[in-house]
């Protein structure tokens, strides 16, 4: 179950309402990298974490957090909204030209949510589940999680450096530290669980005697034109997980030209495409009168 404060867990306050602005906060709310993808991630990794009971309840009570998080950007978004003067309102209720007149704010915020928050990127694009990352495999879902607070991190110092309103800056400030938080969050998970070398390759259940010895650790250059410059720490020496010795290697094919079979009766290719055998595509047309 779950618990609602009716507090918020930040004050958000708003010096100057900037209905641009809260455009911007969209991306932190339904963005890719925003507050409903690490809730949503968070959650569905909780809710099928299998193994020590530790780390289901450590993600479902950040997932927890998460929902505070979009709590405080929607209020700041609503916030934001209600420096719209009442005649702009009435514009945007008659002229087609809305975006122009709110000077790059979403018109939906008015259309649609009634000068509220919306579950859109900046962009008005819906929150997708497509987002979530919830393998199963919990030093994975720690590496996904670690790239999705970076990212929203990221996005976070962007719209901190956008605004000079005081109070966004200080929600921002926040959030941002909250970030900073749970990036080395995940990151001790990895940790606990063996650090890179007790961890790799993920997952490390699978017995490495079963993959190709010629593949696993030789990084394959694809450069043509010259030497190639895609050498370093990766091209060299021991494996990062100390299980291998990397080497560099020029590409070459090994395997020979694909040899596809004629296409379908119907699957309607073409009557050059039958031309390797000709009476096919008369024989093809027949079929399907």
């Amino acid at each position: 179950m779950f618990y609602h404060d009716g507090k918020l867990q930040f004050d958000v306050k708003v010096d100057k309402p900037n209905p641009q602005f809260a455009k911007m906060l969209q991306q932190a709310i339904g963005g890719i990298e925003g507050e409903m993808k690490v809730c949503m991630q968070y959650m569905f990794q909780a809710w099928g974490a299998r193994g020590p009971e530790k780390y289901r309840d450590m993600l479902l009570e950040t997932g927890t957090e998460e929902m505070a998080h979009i709590e405080l950007l929607a209020t700041a978004v609503a916030l934001n909204l209600e420096g719209a003067t009442n005649d702009l309102k009435d514009e945007v209720a008659k002229d087609p030209f809305m975006e122009q007149i709110m000077g790059g704010a979403n018109p939906r915020h008015i259309l649609s949510s009634g000068m509220s928050a919306m579950a859109v990127d900046s962009s008005g694009v819906p929150f997708s589940g497509a987002y979530v990352v919830a393998t199963g495999n919990l030093a994975a879902d720690m590496y996904a999680n670690v790239t999705a607070e970076s990212a929203g991190r990221i996005l976070a110092t962007r719209l901190w450096k956008s605004t000079d309103d005081k109070g966004m800056k200080d929600m921002l400030a926040f959030l941002i530290a909250r970030d900073t938080m749970h990036q080395n969050q995940w990151l001790a998970v990895l940790e606990e669980l063996g650090g890179v070398k007790g961890n790799h390759p993920i997952p490390n259940i699978f017995p490495q005697a079963e993959e190709n010895p010629d593949f696993n650790y030789n990084f394959i250059s694809t450069h043509i034109d010259g030497e190639s410059k895609a050498k370093g720490r990766w091209s060299e020496g021991q494996s990062i997980d100390g299980k291998g010795t990397f080497t560099f290697e020029k590409a070459k094919p090994l395997g020979k030209k694909p040899n596809l079979g004629k296409p379908h009766p119907h699957g309607f290719a073409q009557k050059e495409q039958m031309k390797a055998n000709p009476s096919m595509a008369e024989d093809t047309i027949d079929k399907l009168k």
